[in-house]
């Protein structure tokens, strides 16, 4: 783009539409914006679409790089499509007799629906609204007058709506009015004589009445807009780059209220909610488009069907102008044979006469999106592979968890992050032992917490949803809910809890242990009361399309997953093994955690060793289960990884009620818990650093794995693959001892066994070093699994439970575009992931590549593994369809280059 405003010059700025021709069509997006591409390629197909003018968004970019400059030639080309309009329409704008009225609108190339600004029936003035009026009626045209005052003032002047409102609602009380449908002629010109004094006012010059300055200043005002707060926000929501910028339209107005022969509406060429192929839409007679959005007044179903539907007494549009319906359901089987998606469709009907002023693919929820892709590909609208794309792996959430309903009434007492989807009901409990104890007796509960921590899990477990005060969306509470499948609301930090009390307080209301509540964890809410639910339903077009992605992604999708219930979950979703199976997770068991925490408190070798004997056929047990469920699929197993404190209890109350059952003092156990304590334990005693110094413990989870798989290959007849997982490594040498011992407890079981099994070891890439040296790393690994989550801990520094209080900041100001714990920091990170996948392959070719963080569930972070060329992601279970949907994006998009 050139540096100043007077060589912006020589290039198309304005496109004109209109009159069955066009300058653009529906390829040009990027210039025209979605509207103004769509308007063209509707005047190119011949439909009624009024005539109008579209500004690029070449302009829109042009305008903040020079300042807020035009190009030095806009005008021109804007006077000279204005002109090709008025030829069209047979009016003059600013005509005393016969005045053009315009509406002037947005249009980026992304559907940005009332994020900017639009100004109707500009160009009337003292002089035109006379003209106007002779045409149309007084009441009318001063009508539309007050309108165009109030909606200019707002959007191009600055002016509240509140000022507006205030006078028309004083006046009205005067007058004894209820409705503006009783307001006359001479009551609306007293009504902008009001209007035009209180701009004069508050702004110290006249409300403009030159249609010209008027044109122009409303363009100014769309192109502002794309920067305003509002537009910001939805941008960063909805991934829209700010350098896109946006087209203005100016369309020739028609005119929906000009009595009973005329109406506005919206229709759908298929139901936006479910998806079924209907006509589907609303229309007010006797109105222009902001009434309908105002919902000043409700309006009518467009056809039979729908009305029967909704049980309405309003007589459809069908029946209120038969001949403009049947036309209309033309227009729309055309227009979504032509886009070939389902159409969201803007209409004017002036004086019986159809009017297109929109068409855009329409928004739809998840279950609407599924069932008109399958049902598009099954008429033969679209190909497999488009229907695959029609659907986003993020709306997939909505289809697999349980969700509020779309009509429910909800009490909200507090908000937080919405850190994992799906809805709950349950009595609100603080405690991990009391949820548990509640579930089993077969109660629905609600875990509260501060915060969790890893000895929460059967808390967790049995939960329904957990909500915390504290914690991120990679918060520990926000981990694990996604990778059991439970609704979870993180960082609500208007909610204080008291659980000595046994309550919470949140927005001056108080609630108490044993209340219900219904917890959204899509949207980050806690409701009041039992909120109506919508079960998930995965019907068989769910099935169509996941088989279709499954036909064209490389990309394998594992699971991370260690319960029976996780694992056959994953499974049932298309998961092709488990990536991550965090042992720790076993010990938590309230049958468990005594024996952990006696093997913790032992004084010598010979002591852990004791309470390992009595882990190890527990252990067994459990993985055999996983084998079994998983049968021949490959299954990676993490050797302890979490540092020994977390196994050790917490409070006064707890520490009392160990040390009597290990027969120890609590004055023992402080020192004990004292001594395991570490100022930074993510960096400390964990991972293989508890193998090297504690080698037995390994020892034992290896046998148990080895014995596992034996046990069901002989009972089943299945080949199990084990895939041994050493933590947290950062030199070679680590792993050669420890692969060494793993290698011999492998040797020792298959002989005592007599049966051998295929198995690998390999290590869990998680430390700068360990990616930088993955060459050395590989010429003992089988494989590399990367676990991102610490990968970005100890790349960027920053602890992701700590990072919630600053991370908003950095990516408000640009610093990281997104939270680097939800979607892979591709430059930094991802670096480190290409160089060790390269380096490890140089020295194996083969060594197998995968990812075990939670961005294993991230489709931005599954196509960077896709580029990479890894073999497969891995992702909590609820994940694994958004996962392999991901995937097959991931390689179309590819394809496609």
């Amino acid at each position: 783009m050139a540096d100043t405003a007077e060589t912006l010059t020589k290039e198309q700025w304005v496109y004109s539409f209109g009159g069955g021709t066009a300058d653009g069509n529906t390829t040009m997006k990027n210039l025209l914006g979605g509207k103004g591409a769509n308007l063209a390629e509707m005047a190119r197909l011949g439909l009624p679409v009024p005539p109008g003018f579209t500004i690029t968004t070449a302009v829109c970019t042009a305008y903040y790089e020079n300042g807020e400059t035009y190009p030095s030639d806009l005008t021109e080309q804007v006077n000279d499509a204005l002109a090709a309009v008025e030829k069209e329409t047979g009016k003059v704008f600013g005509d005393a007799d016969n005045p053009l009225l315009v509406s002037v609108r947005s249009g980026a190339r992304a559907s940005m629906p009332g994020m900017m600004d639009t100004v109707l029936n500009l160009g009337l003035s003292e002089v035109t609204v006379k003209g106007l009026a002779a045409k149309a009626g007084e009441r009318f045209a001063y009508d539309s007058y007050r309108r165009f005052i109030q909606m200019y003032c707002n959007v191009v002047l600055g002016l509240k709506h509140d000022t507006f409102e205030h006078i028309l609602d004083d006046y009205k009380e005067r007058q004894d009015y209820q409705l503006d449908t009783e307001m006359t002629a001479e009551d609306w010109k007293e009504i902008i004589v009001q209007y035009k004094a209180a701009v004069e006012k508050q702004l110290g010059r006249p409300f403009p009445d030159d249609p010209r300055e008027q044109l122009w200043g409303a363009i100014g005002a769309v192109f502002g807009s794309w920067m305003n707060d509002r537009a910001i926000l939805y941008r960063k929501l909805n991934d829209i780059p700010a350098e896109w910028g946006t087209a203005v339209n100016v369309q020739s107005m028609v005119f929906g209220n000009m009595g009973d022969t005329s109406a506005t509406g919206v229709a759908f060429t298929r139901d936006p909610s479910t998806g079924e192929k209907v006509f589907y839409g609303e229309f007010l007679i006797n109105a222009q488009g902001e009434d309908v959005v105002a919902g000043i007044r409700t309006p009518a179903p467009i056809s039979h069907s729908r009305a029967e539907a909704i049980g309405s007494d309003e007589a459809p549009l069908e029946d209120a102008m038969p001949k403009v319906y049947e036309e209309l359901v033309a227009v729309a089987n055309k227009l979504e044979s032509h886009y070939r998606d389902m159409q969201d469709i803007e209409f004017t009907v002036e004086d019986n006469k159809l009017y297109m002023l929109q068409t855009r693919n329409g928004k739809r929820t998840a279950a609407a999106a599924l069932k008109i892709a399958v049902d598009m590909a099954e008429e033969g609208l679209i190909s497999e592979e488009e229907a695959v794309l029609r659907l986003m792996p993020g709306q997939l959430d909505q289809l697999l968890h349980p969700t509020i309903a779309p009509d429910a009434t909800r009490d909200l007492i507090v908000k937080g992050l919405p850190a994992s989807p799906g809805a709950a009901v349950g009595k609100v409990v603080f405690d991990s032992d009391e949820a548990a104890s509640l579930a089993e007796k077969g109660e629905d509960v609600i875990l509260m917490r501060v915060e969790t921590s890893p000895e929460d899990i059967h808390g967790m477990h049995a939960a329904r949803a957990i909500v915390t005060a504290r914690g991120g969306m990679t918060s520990h509470a926000a981990v694990v809910a996604r990778g059991m499948g439970r609704p979870c609301v993180c960082g609500a930090g208007g909610l204080m809890i008291d659980p000595a009390a046994g309550t919470f307080r949140a927005g001056g209301r108080e609630f108490k242990k044993g209340d219900v509540v219904t917890i959204d964890g899509a949207e980050g809410e806690v409701l009041a009361g039992a909120v109506e639910m919508v079960k998930p339903d995965l019907s068989g077009d769910f099935g169509k399309l996941m088989a279709w992605a499954d036909k064209v992604r490389k990309l394998k999708v594992r699971t991370n997953a260690e319960t029976p219930h996780d694992v056959d979950t994953a499974k049932n979703f298309g998961a092709e093994g488990i990536g991550l199976c965090r042992t720790e997770h076993m010990f938590f068991e309230s049958d468990r955690i005594p024996v952990v925490r006696s093997m913790i408190l032992a004084g010598d070798k010979k002591g852990r060793e004791a309470a390992l004997a009595k882990l190890l056929p527990m252990q067994r047990g459990d993985f055999a289960e996983i084998f079994r469920i998983m049968e021949d699929r490959p299954c990676t197993i993490r050797l302890l990884d979490p540092p020994l404190h977390e196994f050790l209890p917490h409070s006064e109350e707890e520490m009392a009620e160990v040390a009597q059952s290990a027969g120890v003092s609590v004055e023992a156990l402080k020192r004990q818990a004292d001594e395991l304590h570490e100022s930074n334990p993510m960096l400390g005693h964990r991972g293989c650093r508890l193998g090297i110094t504690y080698p037995e413990i390994y020892e034992m989870q290896a046998r148990a794995i080895f014995e596992a798989a034996v046990q069901v290959a002989k009972e089943t007849g299945y080949s199990p693959i084990p895939e041994v997982m050493i933590p947290l490594v950062a030199t070679r040498k680590e792993l050669d001892i420890l692969k060494e011992k793993v290698d011999a407890t492998a040797k020792a079981v298959f002989q005592e066994t007599g049966t051998t099994l295929e198995y690998m070891v390999g290590t869990m890439i998680e430390l700068p070093r360990a990616a930088l040296q993955a060459g050395v790393i590989a010429e003992t690994a089988a494989f590399f699994s990367f676990g991102t989550n610490d990968l970005t801990q100890t790349t960027l520094g920053i602890s992701r439970d700590d990072a919630a209080r600053f991370l908003k900041a950095y990516e408000e100001q640009g610093i990281y575009e997104k939270d680097p714990f939800v979607t892979l920091d591709q430059v930094g990170v991802g670096e480190l992931v290409k160089i060790a996948a390269e380096r490890g392959r140089k020295t194996k070719p083969g060594i197998k590549l995968g990812i075990c963080g939670e961005h294993g569930g991230d489709p931005a972070s599954v196509a960077f593994c896709h580029r990479l060329g890894l073999d497969y992601v891995s992702c909590s279970p609820y994940r694994v369809p958004i996962a392999r949907l991901a995937a097959a994006h991931a390689a179309l998009a590819e394809d496609e280059k």
